[in-house]
């Protein structure tokens, strides 16, 4: 399951189909068994909340559940998955934690409000509004919470994804299931139109300053930009891009910051909506023959999900990204270190400035404050 080192590479040049499976392997002994058996979305994902008025239910266009609404302002909308939690203690602890780093640090401008929205289902939802109402009882800022069935959700993103999921999913077909793990990839084609920008975010994170400021983020896109996204800090992609990289040896796919293009992780995602809805070159993208052709040039197998096509998709169009100081995705797992890359592993890691948000990736323990 580990990585090859230096030498097993070079036996593997020789091999390509071998390091061809061991580089499938090793990426899912890192995501699958260092995670604690959980996969990569199942483990993480998205959030949601309550109101400081009584609650009251509301249909909401595109198969979501409104629940207590906040009148006027500024929307700022935040969407977190939240699935499979009857049956995992340790999500239900960092969903805890999550949130109340987040409330603890959250303050909003006059007329602003929190939209939470909680991708859930089955005794999950019911376990995730629990939670939410014990949390935001006391919040400091209006908010409202917006609830998603993740089948209903899975049933609209089925058709755009299908296609892409045999290149960036767990097993060698296409599963149906597998459908929510690509919801950031076609979020602009599902959310309701008046919803402009959404930031997607993973539940094994710990918030150091005001989610407020992640917003901010929004204005510093370039033109061009549709999705902001924090670099992957560790050489996972050095790794999945071997046959292209030895193919190509003066590329910088897979190479490390600050000139190379090392891939994203998704931990942090920030979606312009309307500019994914406007953008051409992206929505070409989600073609089915682009994808295609792009994991056919860059000889790209993964299990990812969306990281997965954001990373592929930013080696051939840096442009479509914002890419966010990896203060505001501290990831701390260093699974690839002790797994073949020691000798590089830190210009990978390293990340200066003070940590805006700890990601605690597979499994790794978040600093205590």
């Amino acid at each position: 399951m580990a990585a090859l080192g230096r030498a097993g590479r070079g036996w593997a040049r020789s091999q390509p189909c071998a390091l061809a499976l061991a580089a499938a392997l090793a990426v899912c002994a890192f995501y699958y068994l260092g995670g604690g058996g959980e996969t990569f979305s199942s483990a993480t994902r998205r959030l949601r909340a309550t109101p400081p008025a009584p609650a009251h239910r509301h249909p909401q266009r595109g198969g979501g559940e409104v629940v207590a609404a906040a009148a006027g302002g500024r929307d700022l909308h935040l969407l977190l998955m939240f699935t499979k939690a009857e049956r995992n203690p340790a999500l239900r602890g960092k969903a805890q934690a999550a949130l109340r780093s987040l409330l603890r640090h959250g303050r909003l401008g006059g007329g602003e409000a929190l939209h939470l929205h909680l991708v859930t289902e089955g005794a999950s939802r019911d376990i995730g509004l629990g939670l939410l109402r014990d949390l935001l009882r006391g919040a400091a800022f209006r908010h409202q919470v917006i609830v998603h069935d993740v089948n209903e959700l899975t049933e609209k993103l089925f058709p755009i994804v299908e296609a892409m999921q045999k290149h960036f999913s767990a097993g060698s077909g296409t599963y149906y299931s597998d459908a929510i793990f690509f919801l950031s990839v076609a979020m602009h084609r599902i959310m309701p139109k008046e919803i402009t920008q959404i930031i997607q975010v993973d539940l094994d994170l710990k918030y150091k300053t005001n989610i407020r400021d992640l917003f901010d983020e929004f204005d510093n896109f370039p033109e061009g930009a549709v999705i902001g996204i924090a670099r992957e800090m560790q050489p996972v992609y050095r790794h999945t891009f071997w046959q292209y990289r030895r193919e190509n040896p003066q590329t910088k796919v897979g190479d490390p910051p600050p000139d190379g293009l090392p891939g994203f992780n998704s931990g942090v995602l920030l979606l312009n909506l309307e500019a994914m809805r406007q953008s051409k070159l992206y929505n070409q993208l989600l073609e089915p023959a682009m994808v295609q052709k792009l994991t056919e040039k860059y000889h790209f197998k993964g299990h990812l999900g969306d990281q997965d096509f954001f990373t592929m998709v930013g080696m051939e169009h840096p442009e479509l990204f914002h890419v966010l100081d990896c203060t505001w995705n501290r990831q701390l797992c260093t699974w690839w270190k002790d797994h073949g890359y020691s000798d590089v592993f830190d210009q990978y890691f390293q990340c200066e400035g003070e940590v805006k948000i700890y990601h605690g990736n597979c499994n790794t323990p978040i600093p205590e404050d």
